[in-house]
């Protein structure tokens, strides 16, 4: 919780004209706006989500000793969260994207109660979590998704650059948003290799429902990503207008080939 007027202590403002906050920003504009008049944050995410029949989110001390946390969530569609920007972000992400992170929920539980909560997740929880905290969706043209599975970054970045226009980017991971508060060059993102459908156009609601309806245990154990250095994209990082920007090897790997 904080005083009015103080901000949140400990976890900094958002800058919501960043171009990777967009679809979140009316939702997190205004559930900051509730924690800085006083709220703590489970209850100024529920008061939002109330009216897009989204979860209850609840203080962390309430999950019960011994219980599992996505367990926890599947039985009483309730979000243990805590105070800061990681569970922030976490709660703006069930109101945007409800159906898949519910289906990811299921998926959680499902694996929990088949196997326990070992030191070991497994490959399909180890993949759940890793789309939940990272993953990207991509809506564009076939060039710029054969450049980028090719990791070919100067064609994907440079050369194709014009195609930009007609791509969308959407980020999913709410602990890759959680970095872009404070952005730096190397910031790298998951990117889903399946491109959203050109015909779903910018309706969120519809990339909610395409996700949820073709997420399986057995493809995400696959591990279906493609790694993208987010700040690479045309439009959102002053820098990457000099071509440069993506010669630094370090950051823009090329893809790995067999000896």
């Amino acid at each position: 919780m904080c005083a009015p007027g103080e901000g949140v202590t400990g976890w900094p403002a958002p800058d919501w004209s960043h171009p990777w906050f967009a679809p979140l920003a009316a939702d997190g504009a205004a559930v900051r706006q509730s924690c800085e008049a006083g709220a703590a944050l489970p209850q100024a995410l529920t008061e939002r989500a109330a009216p897009l029949h989204g979860p209850r989110f609840i203080p962390q001390t309430e999950l019960p000793a011994g219980v599992a946390y996505e367990a926890h969530i599947f039985d009483t569609a309730s979000v243990p969260t805590r105070e800061g920007l990681h569970d922030f972000f976490n709660g703006l992400c069930w109101m945007r994207f409800p159906a898949t992170k519910r289906l990811l929920n299921r998926l959680q539980a499902a694996e929990i109660a088949k196997a326990g909560v070992g030191q070991v997740r497994g490959p399909v929880r180890d993949a759940i979590t890793l789309f939940d905290e990272n993953a990207v969706l991509l809506q564009a043209p076939d060039a710029l998704w054969e450049a980028l599975i090719a990791r070919e970054w100067t064609r994907l970045f440079v050369d194709l650059r014009p195609l930009w226009a007609q791509a969308r980017l959407v980020l999913f991971g709410h602990a890759l948003l959680e970095k872009l508060v404070a952005p730096y060059k190397s910031i790298t993102g998951h990117v889903v290799r399946e491109p959203v459908p050109l015909a779903l156009g910018d309706d969120m609601a519809a990339w909610d429902g395409w996700l949820a309806s073709r997420l399986t245990a057995t493809e995400l154990a696959s591990k279906p990503f493609t790694p993208l250095p987010v700040l690479g994209v045309p439009g959102w990082w002053p820098a990457n207008e000099d071509p440069a920007f993506y010669a630094d090897a370090g950051v823009f790997r090329p893809r790995r080939t067999l000896a």
